[in-house]
């Protein structure tokens, strides 16, 4: 089994010999009052999301409840069917009793 051959590190190494700074420019100011700051951007996004999540909201529940009503549309039709027979035997009893001579 051969060995690996060992690597030699490079004669010159550079080294860090000064700390960087970013330039005045880059750097972001920090407000005075950051938590009044937190607050307006927190406000600002609870606005935001106000709007969309109450459209998004309003569609899926839209969505949801036609696809419930299209499932349950063949039972109320059965039941609405079923009532509208019972209702008609009732009422078509009701008229032969009265029709019977005394």
């Amino acid at each position: 089994m051969m060995s690996a051959p060992q690597k030699i590190p490079p004669r010159f190494l550079p080294t860090l010999t000064e700390v960087v700074s970013p330039p005045v420019t880059m750097q972001l100011p920090v407000p005075a009052d950051t938590s009044r700051h937190h607050e307006q951007i927190v406000d600002r996004v609870m606005q935001r999301l106000d709007v969309s999540l109450e459209s998004r909201l309003h569609e899926a529940l839209g969505t949801l409840v036609l696809e419930q009503l299209q499932a349950l549309e063949p039972r109320l039709r059965q039941e609405i069917e079923s009532i509208g027979r019972q209702t008609v035997a009732e009422a078509v009893a009701v008229e032969l009793d009265a029709a019977k001579p005394a």
